[in-house]
């Protein structure tokens, strides 16, 4: 069985795809990047577009030191038009840099929940002046990023506080009115959002708590699900006293849209009502 895709991994193809954004964005010959981790809270560089020598791959540029490291200690950008005679930087790196002849460098830091979490470079390999321009363009690539990383990690981070409370619920013999309540309003907004992640892996592991904590009221669907996956997100909504106009909200959708899922909800599980239907699903082990 394959290994499970970590988040660090995730993470690295973000910055693997922000590296050839960067160069495309910037028209420089050189770039590249990587995340910050590490007794030395220090950037790791992995990704690479343009370089012609394995000189700077896996090279650690520790905070302070460097220019990546001078960008991870002020958080904001930096740039030096000839790196190894730039008298404002240490030179603990100029050999690797030198062999790849690297000369003219820019930096940018990628921040997450106020931390550098990441530093992005383009390089040129004459002594030139790096632009604003430039420096404006990689800043736009490394904002995108900390976007990106920010709501990847905060997807994470309550998926496992999900993941938690599907489990520690599900065990628990005698829920109690309350604990069922927190149950059925996670696992509508789990639905709410899962069909709109993008991360495969994500999406899938969201789908598997929605089903943990649909089976959780101890009733296993004794048939597959009749229903689409859009009219159990209608229904989950619901069942937490979400009228029309806010079902539609949550899901993006139109209240006219909501109310037609919801008639075929009723159809297929021969309901006439809201609620019938929702308990009806609720024997099924449609929902928690």
């Amino acid at each position: 069985m394959a290994a499970p895709y970590a988040p660090a991994d995730r993470e690295r193809e973000t910055f693997q795809a922000a590296v050839g954004r960067l160069r495309r964005a910037t028209g420089l010959p050189v770039a590249f990047g990587g995340v910050v981790g590490g007794r030395s809270h220090g950037v790791t560089l992995t990704e690479f577009s343009g370089t012609l020598t394995g000189a700077l791959r896996g090279l650690v540029v520790s905070a302070g030191n460097g220019l990546g490291g001078r960008v991870i200690t002020t958080a904001r950008p930096g740039a030096v038009d000839d790196y190894t005679a730039d008298p404002r930087i240490s030179h603990e790196y100029d050999k690797p840099v030198n062999l790849e002849g690297l000369r003219a460098i820019a930096a940018v830091p990628v921040t997450v929940d106020g931390m550098v979490s990441g530093v992005l470079y383009g390089g040129i390999r004459e002594p030139l002046s790096i632009s604003d321009r430039v420096l404006d363009a990689m800043t736009q690539v490394s904002m995108r990023v900390s976007f990106e990383m920010t709501v990847r990690r905060e997807v994470e981070r309550r998926l496992a506080e999900m993941e938690t409370a599907a489990i520690t619920r599900a065990a628990r013999e005698s829920p109690t009115t309350g604990e069922w309540e927190a149950v059925r309003q996670a696992h509508a907004e789990l639905r709410a959002i899962t069909q709109d992640v993008s991360d495969a892996v994500i999406r899938a592991r969201l789908q598997d708590v929605c089903d943990r904590l649909a089976g959780s009221n101890g009733r296993a669907p004794y048939q597959a699900s009749p229903l689409s996956p859009r009219e159990l997100d209608v229904l989950a909504l619901v069942a937490v006293g979400c009228g029309n106009a806010e079902i539609g909200v949550r899901l993006g959708i139109r209240p006219e849209t909501v109310k037609s899922y919801l008639r075929n909800a009723m159809r297929k599980l021969g309901t006439h009502t809201r609620m019938e239907t929702v308990v009806a699903a609720r024997r099924r082990g449609f929902l928690p």
